[in-house]
């Protein structure tokens, strides 16, 4: 009988322990995704505040990169030509020569590089440009002349290049202008087109980091655009240069501070002679190991008691020599 009446609640032991077993494992699931979704909604706010730090930093370097373009092209032009090429600023140096350097942004990926070009203000006179492309046709005796000193293996090869560029382009000639859109692409082909091949060789040119002095903030824009890090001498301007311009003062001020030269401030310097009581109060800030210091102070000690030594020996001398003149002057009988 006992037997029989100890089974019921077995099973419904079982029976309970199944249904706890059930609700920890329910329990356990809706934890894990609570927690998984706060997870995700952590590195969605995460993500976030990354994207709105990254845009205003991007925002903040575009500003101090349009300062720089705009301070290159009205104050320091003749500056950064002289470094980049100082054949054509001696050139341009000229007064007769009227001429205007642009600046613009090029580049495919963010931050932008700056690139500059020369511009000829002709005043609807214009300009000759001679080349060996339009002068020595095939019609005339030149261009046999060319072809024997050149060679056939260079006659050919410029011929191929040529029709290259005609198939790539369309108008490489004055022959294949018809509207004004095909005179400023003929204008600009001829801009990128080297010398060699007939061309002006005046294409838009990258300015590097070298080709700015580095006294003024505009290289220390660059650099912070290159590499990711800011200046002292930045930092403590970029305040100001990021405010927007209520005034046209307040925009010429800003590309002033830009393009500033500013030289380092030099320390006064002090006499290389010192007493001994200026040597004794120097504090010396370079770094030394404990060793190096315990090593110099015993050397100070030892130092010192070389001095004191000296001294007590110097004192007993001159009281020995004061006692012998004593008793030759005293003589006793």
């Amino acid at each position: 009988m006992n037997h029989f009446v100890n089974r019921p609640s077995t099973a419904v032991g079982k029976l309970g322990n199944e249904l706890f077993g059930k609700e920890h494992k329910v329990y356990l699931a809706k934890d894990a995704k609570a927690k998984l979704t706060q997870r995700r909604r952590r590195d969605i706010s995460a993500r976030t505040i990354q994207r709105a730090w990254l845009a205003h930093t991007n925002r903040a370097l575009f500003k101090l990169l349009k300062h720089t373009v705009c301070a290159a092209e009205y104050y320091v032009t003749y500056e950064i030509l002289k470094k980049v090429s100082p054949v054509e600023a001696n050139l341009l140096k000229d007064p007769s020569m009227k001429y205007k350097v642009r600046f613009r942004f090029s580049g495919e990926t963010f931050p932008p590089f700056i690139v500059f070009k020369i511009f000829l203000h002709t005043e609807g006179h214009g300009y000759k440009y001679f080349s060996g492309k339009k002068s020595l046709k095939s019609s005339n005796k030149a261009g046999v002349d060319a072809y024997k000193t050149m060679g056939i293996k260079k006659f050919y090869h410029q011929v191929i290049e040529d029709e290259c560029i005609f198939q790539k382009f369309g108008i490489t000639e004055e022959i294949d202008i018809v509207t004004m859109q095909d005179f400023m692409q003929y204008s600009s082909l001829l801009d990128e087109t080297p010398a060699l091949s007939g061309g002006r060789n005046n294409y838009w040119r990258k300015l590097s980091l070298e080709d700015i002095p580095r006294t003024m903030i505009m290289h220390d824009i660059i650099d912070y655009a290159e590499s990711k890090v800011i200046s002292n001498r930045l930092r403590k301007e970029m305040k100001y240069l990021l405010q927007r311009p209520r005034t046209e003062e307040m925009r010429q001020h800003q590309l002033q501070i830009v393009s500033e030269i500013r030289y380092p401030s030099f320390s006064i310097t002090q006499p290389l002679y010192r007493s001994w009581r200026q040597q004794s109060q120097v504090k010396h800030l370079g770094r030394r190991s404990k060793k190096a210091q315990m090593k110099v102070e015993k050397m100070k000690k030892a130092y010192l008691a070389k001095e004191k030594n000296a001294s007590t020996v110097t004192e007993v001398i001159s009281r020995c020599k004061a006692t012998t003149d004593n008793n030759h002057l005293h003589p006793i009988f």
